[in-house]
């Protein structure tokens, strides 16, 4: 989840509408000049790909790194945040950190090929004739297809298959890696929605108050009643009663109104009946997961972690597990990092470096 900009409520935006080469060396007791020819080299490409979930067509980009000829290659499915983020990572025109092509590039130079797509709601796929969000299920069939359309490719090693979610993307990988066969070799869940949606609004929502408290923006009282009133709303949405708003302030009317209202509340009800650690248990035993928190993520804080971390372990998954980014923010930037910064920090870079490491020897040599 993106935190919203203080009383501009990204929020909203969040919500609404709601993807070196190898150089085999001569064979032991054989000369250089006997040894085999290396393949040739095929040169990086991108490819648009495209395929069909539940009617609708989803367009997305196919990137396949620098590698010899006939090489099978890891691949990984890249899912984006929530709201309407596009296969780039981006809520174009105004919100274009494009997090999702900076990681398919740190994942191309370990020899890595991604998929990214345009979910519902972004870019060419758009909402498929639909006129409010679809629910969770129906983004988990796209994906889904998605994983199926990358497995499919006929550079991609099909026992190297990755998925790698950011916020929302990682509750989502979680959700493919029960939907599919076969399953992942690896998961990466990065700086992933790790509680209940509504939950963790309220979270955010709490925040942004202290915050204008700590400001001078609001009193103690505003600030009590404020959160009072968010936890009022969510339950009267919980229930199914009608949602109370009354004495809110009106950013959060809004907000709230937005959330609750007939173009996104089937997708918030079912994203909020999701408990991200109840999934997480049911990861096969030997999946490779990498986690990451940033110490300056106000989203999904570090503190946060604790329950889909001992879900994790509990399902016995391997690889390098919690990554604490220290400094970094959601959008994997050192704290104060301009929002639109096409940057990914070099410690997030090592993570993902990090956990396709066994990937990257085999496709690598």
């Amino acid at each position: 989840m993106r935190l919203p900009t203080p009383w501009r409520s990204r929020m909203i935006a969040v919500l609404i509408v709601a993807v070196a080469v190898v150089t085999a060396g001569p064979v032991s007791g054989t000369t250089r000049a006997s040894a085999a020819p290396r393949a040739a080299l095929v040169s990086a490409v991108d490819r648009e790909v495209h395929f069909t979930a539940d009617g609708t067509t989803a367009y997305g980009t196919l990137h396949i790194p620098a590698h010899r000829a006939g090489r099978r290659l890891a691949a990984a499915l890249l899912l984006p945040g929530s709201g309407p983020t596009d296969r780039n990572g981006d809520e174009p025109p105004g919100f274009t950190p494009h997090t999702l092509a900076l990681m398919a590039g740190v994942l191309s130079g370990d020899g890595v090929m991604t998929l990214r797509f345009d979910k519902y709601g972004t870019g060419r796929t758009g909402l498929g004739g639909r006129s409010s969000a679809p629910d969770m299920a129906a983004y988990t069939r796209q994906a889904v297809a998605a994983y199926n359309t990358l497995r499919a490719q006929p550079e991609a090693d099909s026992h190297a298959l990755l998925v790698v979610g950011h916020s929302e993307g990682g509750l989502q990988a979680l959700l493919v890696d029960r939907a599919v066969q076969p399953k992942p070799a690896g998961l990466a869940l990065i700086a992933p929605q790790d509680m209940r949606l509504l939950d963790l609004i309220r979270l955010q929502l709490a925040t942004e108050l202290n915050q204008a408290l700590a400001a001078g923006q609001l009193t103690a009282q505003q600030a009590w009643l404020n959160n009072r009133g968010v936890a009022r709303a969510i339950a009267d949405f919980r229930a199914q009663r009608p949602v109370d708003t009354s004495g809110l302030l009106p950013s959060l009317v809004s907000l709230l109104k937005g959330m609750f209202g007939p173009v996104n509340a089937d997708f918030v009800r079912s994203d909020d009946a999701i408990y991200p650690p109840s999934v997480a248990r049911g990861i096969a035993h030997g999946t490779r997961m990498l986690i990451t928190c940033g110490t300056e993520d106000t989203n999904v804080p570090c503190r946060t972690m604790p329950p889909l971390l001992s879900a994790l372990a509990a399902a016995r998954t391997t690889g390098p597990g919690l990554q604490v980014l220290a400094g970094l923010d959601h959008l994997l930037h050192p704290i104060g990092t301009p929002v639109n910064d096409p940057a990914i920090a070099p410690a997030a870079q090592q993570s993902l470096h990090d956990f396709v490491r066994p990937w990257r020897h085999a496709t690598q040599g």
